[in-house]
């Protein structure tokens, strides 16, 4: 017998119960996965997946049901803080959360996350970031940065003529009623683990009834950045955070005091 024969496998990693065994549509590099696998991952560990509903709206995420084994619906886009709301207060012994882009939460979905962050709507809402619209071809988004060429903007946004990105976390976060407001990015391992515990923290929020709460976190588009998945990630980190610095922008006292391991 050799030595080889003798060592036993170590499982290290295996996929959350909460995420179906299923292929994705995602493109290579893109982190649409990763954070699908992140929310897969605190719905098994808090044991709340049979009771937990999901919202998808339009864009990259409006497959999300496919990919999660608990119930969603699907909505209009830019809806799915409305429909969230309605299914929350008919059901509020359920967690419900959206799953949202910048395209669909930070433009035509604008006026739907305020009004329910301004009501401390119990919910939680997942935001992904990604500065274009991933889904349509990569047009200009409300949080492409100043100069970023997209495919309606081909020689970078221009600042005067169409304005500067909107910082969505900075703005929920004035608002008295949002209990939980923070910004993560998925580039990196450590980041990706602060990540997870936002997230955590945000759903804990919610099932403590403590009010609204709204995790953004950074992403890559390597397709339609027309980059590397390497290089994508590279280019959240220098670009990206430097306009939209990580950090806690609203946390409740109770919040706060929460322990995640």
């Amino acid at each position: 017998m050799t030595t080889l024969d003798t060592v036993q496998e170590k499982i290290i990693y295996k996929r959350p119960k909460a995420l179906s065994d299923v292929l994705t549509h995602y493109c290579p590099g893109c982190t649409h996965g990763t954070a699908h696998r992140l929310i897969a991952e605190v719905l098994d560990e808090m044991g709340i997946t049979r009771k937990t509903l999901g919202v998808a709206p339009v864009g990259c995420a409006a497959f999300a049901y496919n990919y999660f084994a608990c119930d969603f619906v699907a909505s209009a886009h830019g809806r799915a803080p409305a429909m969230a709301t309605g299914i929350k207060r008919v059901l509020p012994e359920h967690v419900v959360f959206t799953y949202q882009g910048d395209g669909d939460l930070a433009s035509i979905g604008m006026g739907e996350i305020v009004a329910a962050a301004s009501r401390g709507e119990n919910i939680t809402v997942i935001f992904i970031n990604n500065a274009n619209y991933g889904m349509t071809g990569g047009q200009m988004a409300p949080t492409t940065l100043p100069g970023q060429v997209t495919t309606s903007s081909p020689h970078g946004r221009d600042i005067e003529s169409v304005g500067y990105p909107i910082r969505t976390a900075e703005m929920l976060a004035t608002l008295e009623s949002a209990s939980y407001v923070v910004r993560r990015s998925l580039h990196d391992p450590k980041n990706i683990r602060s990540a997870k515990t936002a997230i955590r923290l945000a759903f804990e929020t919610q099932v403590r009834g403590l009010g609204f709460s709204l995790v953004e976190l950074l992403s890559t588009c390597p397709t339609n950045w027309r980059m590397t998945p390497v290089d994508a990630t590279h280019w959240l980190e220098e670009n990206m955070i430097p306009y939209y610095p990580l950090g806690d922008y609203k946390v409740h006292p109770a919040v706060a005091e929460i322990n995640v391991k």
